[in-house]
Order: structure tokens, then sequence, then C-alpha cells
């Protein structure tokens, strides 16, 4: 079930948009300004956050700000102003809708839940494992923001071994699937692509575990 976060002063509106987010199947925490909101990503998770401008003590473009340097959490922002300059300023900031007061509850709805779908559907042409990024869209691999240089065979080994995360491969399974059933070479070539695979994923390199007698291992905590 999604989890989303409304952050607004204004106590009516929280509820009233929490009480439609409960009939659309999403649990819901609120916060009435910037500082709880900042404090509620820190420590809970969300798949979607609703943040007012107009606020006290910490107003939304101050704490988008602050949440967006530890976290990437999809933003909607709702606002009295409506403003070209507001939206593009918001925007510039990397929230992911803006909607104006007064608005639809129907249509704020369902622009969380096309929020939603996008991050899902991000979510499944990508792998993250606290600093390590797979794309499996555009073929990347990204190690604490810095682009890691793999081989075309590494890459899909990397993939495969991280497709299978947790499950034990035999070196025939990689071969096969990495260089293909006519590969002519030996358990070495998979050893020695291992070896490199681990050197470029640095701090990453022991989530590859060897498995004596069979093969290897992508394990994550």
């Amino acid at each position: 079930m999604p989890k989303i976060l409304i952050v607004d002063d204004e106590e009516k509106i929280r509820g009233l948009i929490k009480k439609y987010a409960l009939y659309e199947h999403m649990e819901a925490d609120e916060a009435s300004n910037g500082y709880e909101a900042i404090e509620a990503v820190q420590k809970n998770h969300y798949d979607c956050i609703i943040m007012d401008i107009m606020m006290p003590y910490c107003d939304g473009y101050t704490a988008t700000k602050r949440i967006r340097e530890f976290s990437d959490t999809p933003i909607l922002m709702l606002s009295a102003k409506g403003e070209e300059y507001d939206r593009i300023h918001g925007f510039e900031m990397d929230i992911d809708d803006y909607v104006v007061k007064p608005f639809s509850m129907q249509e704020l709805m369902m622009r969380i839940k096309a929020i939603l779908k996008r991050t899902q559907n991000a979510q499944k042409n990508t792998f993250t494992y606290k600093g390590l990024v797979v794309n499996y869209s555009a073929h990347t691999v990204e190690i604490d923001g810095e682009r890691a240089h793999l081989s075309p065979k590494e890459y899909d080994l990397l993939t495969y071994l991280i497709k299978n995360k947790n499950i034990a491969l035999s070196r025939e399974q990689c071969i096969s699937v990495v260089w293909g059933y006519d590969f002519f070479g030996d358990d070495r070539t998979l050893d020695t692509h291992i070896k490199t695979l681990r050197k470029n994923l640095k701090e990453y390199a022991d989530c590859i575990v060897t498995v004596r007698g069979v093969g290897y291992r992508f394990e994550t905590e």
C-alpha cells in the first residue's frame, strides 16, 4: 500500500486529503509545517509528499530544498499562488507536480496516482542498493553518483547476478546465459570477469559472493 505525507498548516485540508487518500487505499501521515515534514521524511519512507508552500516556521520551498539534500521522494506542491514564477521556482527545486488552490480532490488523487505509477515504472527499470544504481534501460551502472565503466560482458554478468540476487548460480548457468551455449572457453574466463567486476564495483565488491563448489551469488543485506 503506498504511503504519502500530507504537509499543510490547515488541519481541515490535511484531514480531507487524508480521507480521500485512505479511500484510494493509501496510507497517510500528516505534518503541519516544513520542520515536521523534514523530520518525518528522515524517519520514514514515503512514496509521495504533498507539500503546501505557505506555512509558518518553515515554508514548503525551504522544506523541499532540505528534503532534496537527502531524499528523491516525489513531491507534489500545493499553493494558493498560481503565478508562473512560483510554478517554475517549484520545478527548479525538483518537484514532480504543482496544484493551485482551490483544487478538486478527485484531480489531486489522480495526480498522486500518476506520480506513483511513474515511480513504480522507473523502479522496474532500475536496481538500487545503497549507492549502487543499475539502470537497465540505459545500460548504466553508477556507484555513489559516479559512472562505473564496465565491459559489455561485465554488465551482462552483473545484471544476471542481480536479477537472481540471493540465489546461488552455478558456473555453467553464468557462462551459458552471459556467453551463450556455444562458448568454448573454460571457467577461468568467468573467474577473470568476476575479479574485474568486483574491482569495478569498489565498496560493493563483497556483494558478489563465491559459493564454493557451485559458482557465485549476488547478496544484499
